[in-house]
């Protein structure tokens, strides 16, 4: 079994984004002229054995969501045993992103919050989140957020683990945090926040494995960071098949491997299997 923590199903809207610019001149990659069904993730995942996923909504400052939490309500009715959603939420409105949260959890049965810093140039101790982690307490759900470099072309300041998670984890010790993109090139310090805090963790989306740094393998391997790493791919900047090549070359035993790919996400998310999302 193998669960992807942080995946979009892409709008034309978040496709067409100028935040991606740079990402475009990277792989080179055009931007579709048609809006693709959710079929054609299915077809990705299932190319790559990925049993389940975790698609995210976009919401940035001052304009309509790249990909609304109605969207992702919608995909996910559609592939019930394939996706759960994660909600996004305006933090210039503080009030409305708690009851939005609210009913992405509790109506439409959202597994978390997830939030991306640099898109709104605000670090996870801004006041602004705060009304959102408690929400997230209350509700029982993860927050997920960005840690590591920009790709985009936005200040990476808002990324790094020390002071801003490891504050945030200090307020909200009750609030369980996962931190996507392995927090590079500060990763070391996203490993010691995870051991500081027992509710903080990492998730490896935007890299593949032979990208991983040393110091990340070796905790993953570790008794207590086996249980601390998520699997994630970032799709569709990352395709589910290439987050998966050079997974048997980490050398991790079966243990290790399976609350990577799946265990740990399955424990944090309330999942017994992906058909009971």
């Amino acid at each position: 079994m193998i669960i992807d923590v942080w995946m979009q199903h892409p709008t034309l809207r978040f496709l067409g984004h100028d935040m991606f610019a740079s990402l475009r001149r990277w792989t080179g990659a055009a931007i579709p002229v048609q809006q693709t069904e959710i079929a054609v993730t299915v077809e990705a995942m299932d190319a790559a054995d990925v049993d389940f996923g975790l698609l995210s909504a976009w919401t940035a400052p001052y304009q309509p969501p790249l990909i609304s939490n109605q969207e992702v309500a919608g995909w996910v009715t559609e592939e019930p045993s394939r996706f759960a959603g994660l909600a996004a939420v305006d933090l210039n409105r503080p009030m409305e992103a708690v009851r939005e949260l609210h009913q992405c959890v509790e109506e439409f049965g959202f597994k978390g919050l997830r939030v991306v810093p640099w898109l709104w140039e605000a670090a996870p101790t801004d006041r602004r989140y705060y009304p959102l982690y408690a929400a997230c307490v209350e509700l029982g759900v993860p927050f997920f957020t960005q840690v590591g470099h920009t790709g985009p072309l936005r200040p990476s300041e808002t990324g790094r683990p020390i002071p801003y998670i490891d504050q945030v984890a200090l307020d909200f010790p009750e609030l369980v945090i996962v931190g996507g993109h392995i927090g590079y090139p500060w990763t070391e310090e996203m490993i010691a926040v995870c051991r500081k805090h027992e509710n903080v963790f990492i998730d490896t989306s935007a890299y593949t494995p032979r990208r991983f740094p040393p110091e990340l393998v070796k905790y993953m391997a570790e008794h207590g960071g086996r249980r601390k790493v998520l699997f994630g791919t970032n799709f569709p900047m990352i395709s589910h098949s290439r987050a998966l090549e050079g997974v048997d070359d980490l050398g991790l035993d079966d243990e290790a491997r399976g609350l990577f790919l799946h265990g740990n996400a399955q424990r944090l998310l309330k999942l017994s299997s992906p058909d009971s999302a």
